[in-house]
C-alpha cells in the first residue's frame, strides 16, 4: 500500500513535456521578405525549439510517497474543503465516471497537472482508484488527486505501465476450454503477475460444455496441487456459476483473460441485470472480438464489486526482470536457497536444486517451460 512520507512540503518533480507551442514566431522569414517594420523589435537569442513557459522540472506543494508505493510519487496538497471523495468506476480516454459516497455518478475530467506528471503509467487515473474531485454543476467534476493505491493489476503496453485495475484483492484468470483453445502458458504468465501484485488468483476455465472434462483433469490437478483454486464453469449448462457467485460476494475482484473466453457472459450469468455485450469467436482463427473496450467497475447486488477488463491477446510482464521470475513460481520458492550458486538462473548450473526437482518429477516440465520463456523476456528488462 502506498504510504505518504512526512508532512507537506515544496517538492521538485519531473513533468512530461507540456503541449505548449514553440515560442518562435513561425512567420519570421515571411515577415523579413515582406519588409515588416516590426522585424527589428523581435527578441534576440530566441530559441527555435524552446520548451515554452513550462520546463521539465516544477515545484509543487505536496507529500512525497514512500519508495515502492503504488501510484504517483507525489500527492499534491489541494483545497480538500471543496472536494468530495469518490470511486472511479470507468475511464475512457480523458473522461472518467466517478461514484460519490451517496452513489451519485459524476462525469469528471482529470486536472491537467495529474496528466503531465512524468510517470511510466499509461494513464494517471484508472478504474478502482479512490480520488478527490471537485464537483461542478450538472453532475460534472474535476479530479484533483488520486489517493494511494493498495494494489494494482498491471501489464506492459508499448513500454509503459498499463494498470488494468486498482485496489482489488482477487483476480479471476479466465480461460476457455475451447474456442479459443486453452492456453496454460498464458495462465502461468497471469499467475506471475498476481503473485507480484499480492493478489489472490482464482483460475476459471470456462466453456467446459465444449470438451470432455476428463481431458482437463491433468491441468486442473497440476494447479490445485500448487495450491491454486480452479473453477470449471459453463454459462450454457450452469456449471460452477453458483460457486462463482459465492466467491465474488463481498470481495473486490477483477476478471482478466484473452478475448472470447466469455468474461462478459460469466458476469451476465452471476448478475443478469448487467446485460453486458458479448461477442463471438472466429471459427477460422479462434480469436474473439473485443466487446469490452475499457475497464469498468461493477457493483454487485449481493455485495462486493468486479472490474471487467478488455480482452487481451498479449500479456507482457511489467517491472519484472529475469532474476526475479523464479520467486513468482510458488513451486520453485522452497528450493531456491538450496541451489549451489546464489545467482543461479535455474537453467544450466551445476547443483541447481530446481533442476534436480524437475528430474525427479516434483516440478512440472510444462511449468518450467513457462519459466524459461518469462526468464528470456525478462533479460531484456535487466
Amino acid at each position: 500500500m502506498a504510504k505518504k512520507k512526512g508532512g507537506k512540503q515544496k517538492l521538485r518533480t519531473t513533468f512530461r513535456k507540456n503541449r505548449s507551442g514553440r515560442t518562435r514566431d513561425h512567420s519570421l522569414t515571411r515577415k523579413y521578405h515582406e519588409g515588416d517594420d516590426q522585424i527589428e523589435n523581435l527578441k534576440k537569442g530566441e530559441r527555435v525549439s524552446g520548451k515554452g513557459k513550462l520546463t521539465r522540472k516544477r515545484t509543487v506543494i505536496g507529500i512525497e510517497a514512500e519508495e515502492g508505493s503504488e501510484g504517483t510519487s507525489i500527492y499534491r496538497e489541494i483545497e480538500s474543503t471543496t472536494c468530495q471523495e469518490g470511486l472511479v468506476v470507468h475511464v475512457h480516454g480523458l473522461n472518467c465516471k466517478v461514484e460519490s459516497a451517496d452513489g451519485t455518478i459524476y462525469e469528471c475530467v482529470i486536472r491537467r497537472i495529474l496528466k503531465t506528471l512524468a510517470t511510466e503509467q499509461r494513464s494517471a487515473v484508472v478504474t478502482g482508484d479512490r480520488v478527490l474531485f471537485e464537483p461542478e454543476a450538472g453532475n460534472k467534476g474535476v479530479i484533483e488527486r488520486v489517493e494511494p493505491r493498495r494494489t494494482v493489476l498491471t501489464r506492459e503496453s508499448k513500454r509503459r505501465q498499463h494498470i488494468l485495475a486498482a485496489n482489488v484483492d482477487q483476480v479471476f484468470i479466465v480461460s476457455s476450454a475451447a474456442y479459443p483453445s486453452l492456453k496454460p502458458h498464458l495462465i502461468d504468465r497471469m499467475l506471475v503477475v498476481a503473485e507480484q501484485a499480492n493478489l489472490t488468483p482464482i483460475i476459471c476455465i470456462n466453456k467446459t460444455d465444449l470438451v470432455d472434462l476428463v481431458d482437463l483433469v491433468p491441468l486442473v490437478g497440476e494447479y490445485t496441487t500448487l495450491g491454486y483454486q480452479v473453477l470449471l464453469t459453463s454459462v450454457k449448462t450452469g456449471q460452477g456459476i453458483a460457486l462463482l457467485r459465492q466467491l465474488v460476494r463481498d470481495k473486490r475482484n477483477v476478471v482478466t483473460g484473452q478475448s472470447g473466453v466469455g468474461k462478459s457472459s460469466l458476469l451476465n450469468a452471476i448478475e443478469p441485470s448487467l446485460h453486458l455485450r458479448v461477442g463471438y469467436v472466429s471459427q477460422e482463427n479462434e480469436k474473439g472480438r473485443h466487446t469490452t473496450t475499457s475497464s469498468q467497475l461493477i457493483r454487485l447486488q449481493e455485495g462486493g464489486h468486479i472490474v471487467d477488463t478488455p480482452g487481451i491477446r498479449q500479456f507482457q510482464l511489467w517491472d519484472i526482470i529475469s532474476r526475479e521470475v523464479a520467486n513468482y513460481f510458488c513451486e520453485f520458492r522452497p528450493h531456491l536457497a538450496n541451489c549451489k550458486f546464489a545467482d543461479c538462473t535455474h537453467i544450466h548450473e551445476e547443483g541447481c536444486a530446481v533442476l534436480e526437482k524437475i528430474k525427479i518429477g516434483q516440478i512440472s516440465p510444462r511449468r518450467y517451460r513457462s519459466y524459461l520463456q518469462l526468464f528470456r523476456e525478462g533479460e531484456g528488462a535487466s
